[in-house]
């Protein structure tokens, strides 16, 4: 198929970039500086794989190529756990318990959002995709709300720590956090494994899918629940990243004209992979860390999605 060539100089590329950051200017500090930029790597490979084929998956479920799992506020629901977390308990309590504890009890609470929201919106007759991402983005208001009336009455102090974890940051991650979110990524991504072949038939729509035997919203609350978990594992790990996922997803349907999820699925972690290890790349050795990868993948993201809604892309 010829998308394949495609896909293979995309790989290329992502290995490029992937040898390039372990390799440049080691200036023979090997003993540090690789085993940091290895987790780093890590960190950023996890990210690619969660961020984009979440964001596939939602934006196949809601026929919307726009959109990103972000608008039922798992983001402002991240914030809002953070800030919650410094205003009752003070910065003490990042010494008090251990990071893990955090990362899986922050996962676990945006999951569980995730499946009270779905559960409460799929229960009733004539509610469907669209009417959950109107209460999503209600309830990511209503969270960005809390989370900024709690801030101003924070202490400065803890304010600064606060800060530094609103944006994603791939210099900080912990090697044991690192670890676990691999192992819930690949049992996450083991789940979807199953229903790779039904998002063909559920790009169709709706009503088709359902004509063609597929039990619609069973299967769209499962997929909804799995990119809750991917998301919830990116943000917990690095922090949000806004656009990465409407970036890589739209430039994998320009590159891949094709149906077929599982292709979609590797050009899209592959672009991530090359925007995240490229733009660590910039960051490093051309910005020297006068900025953050996260703002320029924001402002590179937010300049494309104001070119799509120019454009009027939807499907």
């Amino acid at each position: 198929m010829a998308y394949r060539k495609r896909l293979i100089w995309l790989g290329a590329l992502a290995l490029l970039c992937m040898v390039g950051y372990m390799t440049l200017n080691l200036q023979g500090a090997l003993g540090y500086v690789v085993p940091r930029r290895f987790t780093k790597l890590a960190a950023m490979l996890v990210t690619s794989v969660a961020i984009g084929v979440s964001t596939l998956i939602f934006q196949t479920v809601t026929m919307n190529r726009i959109l990103t799992p972000n608008v039922i506020g798992l983001d402002s629901l991240y914030m809002l756990l953070q800030t919650g977390l410094l205003f009752l308990f003070g910065s003490s309590i990042l010494l008090e318990v251990g990071i893990e504890v955090r990362f899986v009890a922050t996962i676990l609470l945006m999951v569980g959002f995730a499946i009270v929201l779905y559960q409460l919106l799929f229960r009733g007759e004539g509610r469907n995709v669209y009417f959950l991402l109107l209460v999503g983005l209600v309830f990511g208001t209503f969270f960005g709300s809390i989370t900024s009336f709690l801030q101003l009455l924070m202490d400065p102090n803890e304010f600064q720590l606060l800060q530094d974890r609103s944006f994603a940051s791939i210099n900080n991650v912990d090697s044991d956090l690192l670890m676990l979110a691999t192992v819930l990524l690949v049992l996450n991504t083991a789940w979807l494994w199953r229903y790779v072949r039904l998002l063909d038939v559920l790009a169709l729509g709706r009503d088709h899918a359902i004509n063609l035997g597929i039990p619609y919203e069973k299967i769209v609350k499962r997929l909804l629940i799995i990119v809750a978990i991917y998301i919830s594992i990116a943000t917990a790990l690095i922090g949000p990243i806004t656009f990465l996922g409407l970036l890589i997803v739209n430039v994998a349907y320009q590159l891949i004209p094709t149906y077929r999820h599982h292709a979609l699925a590797v050009a899209t972690v592959l672009l991530g992979v090359i925007a995240l290890v490229g733009g660590q790349l910039i960051v490093e050795h051309v910005l020297n860390f006068s900025t953050t990868l996260s703002v320029i993948l924001n402002l590179i993201g937010g300049s494309y999605f104001i070119y799509l809604l120019l454009k009027g892309v939807n499907r």
